[in-house]
């Protein structure tokens, strides 16, 4: 998938490149902590004993050495939420927590731990914690919206976080550093590959119906019936699997929104041959939406969703 980038820069392009392309193309989802192998070498050590402690109870985590004290994740009440601390002072809390890693940045040490309500297809945020020389522990929550985080990369003087977008979405490329703290670094809008066609769909390779937007027919065809309404429409299949086909070769996908599902659910319906898409979404109170109106849609297509309702 490709991305325009609109706010240009020496700045953002480098983040690009560190980032690397499956970062910008993956949907968002719930983390869990990393192997010790995927420590920095200093840090192997307190990994190893929280792997140890978790083939006994995954929910325990060992303290993780941090500038002088002791970073740790605890559950004070069982079913309750995670605390990450540090040397007893609260700093986050939520139902998953989990340490990543401590980089350097400039000639400050980070840590950086995975803070989120988990659940399918939503990340978790990112909780940045240091310490200024001869200062007290700080903290910043990075989230750049309600399903987490975008993924980070790190450099030696910054550390950058590049959205994942949506179709029809764009947003701002975030970067942090101990001294600038979170600043914009450029903006990020979705663009689908230049010059492919309906020629191009082939449904055999989506993880999910939202990858027929990558093609740039089925994204200008999705654009003109959706036109704001595209993420919202893309938001409400995002928790969801492969695809299914009609008698007449289209094929069609159902979804739902994270944390959502029953609530606010989609479908979208793709064919080919006939070079058109259709969706729906449907909310609490039961009346689809759907574009183009659904006394426009074939009968194969219009039965593949009443199905896919239990209709």
């Amino acid at each position: 998938m490709t991305r325009s980038l609109l706010a240009a820069g020496a700045t953002v392009a480098i983040l690009l490149a560190t980032i690397g392309a499956n970062a910008q193309t993956t949907a968002p989802a719930t983390q869990t902590a990393p192997a010790a192998s995927d420590q920095p070498a200093s840090d192997q050590g307190a990994a190893g004993q929280g792997s140890d402690q978790a083939g006994s109870d995954e929910d325990k985590q060992a303290p993780i050495p941090f500038e002088g004290g002791q970073l740790t994740i605890t559950q004070p009440e069982q079913d309750g939420e995670k605390v990450l601390s540090y040397d007893g002072k609260q700093l986050a809390s939520n139902y998953d927590v989990f340490f990543d890693k401590i980089v350097k940045i400039g000639d400050v040490n980070v840590a950086l731990v995975d803070v989120g309500d988990g659940g399918n297809q939503c990340g978790p945020a990112k909780v940045i914690v240091w310490k200024p020389k001869d200062g007290e522990i700080q903290t910043t929550t990075v989230e750049q919206d309600e399903c987490g985080a975008p993924p980070a990369a790190v450099s030696d003087d910054a550390i950058y976080f590049v959205p994942y977008l949506l179709p029809g979405d764009s947003k701002p490329a975030l970067q942090w550093s101990p001294t600038e703290g979170l600043t914009t670094s450029g903006n990020l809008t979705y663009t689908p590959e230049p010059g492919t066609g309906w020629k191009d769909v082939d449904p055999s390779k989506y993880d999910n119906i939202i990858d027929a937007f990558h093609n740039e027919a089925v994204y200008k065809a999705g654009q003109a019936l959706l036109g704001d309404d595209m993420p919202d429409m893309a938001t409400s299949l995002l928790v969801g699997g492969g695809t299914e086909k009609t008698e007449s070769g289209a094929f069609y996908a159902t979804g739902c929104v994270p944390h959502d599902c029953g609530g606010n659910d989609g479908f979208m319906a793709v064919d080919p041959a006939k070079q058109k898409v259709y969706f729906a979404r449907r909310g609490d109170n039961g009346e689809p939406q759907a574009w183009p109106p659904m006394k426009d849609w074939p009968d194969d297509i219009k039965k593949a969703y009443d199905d896919a309702q239990g209709n």
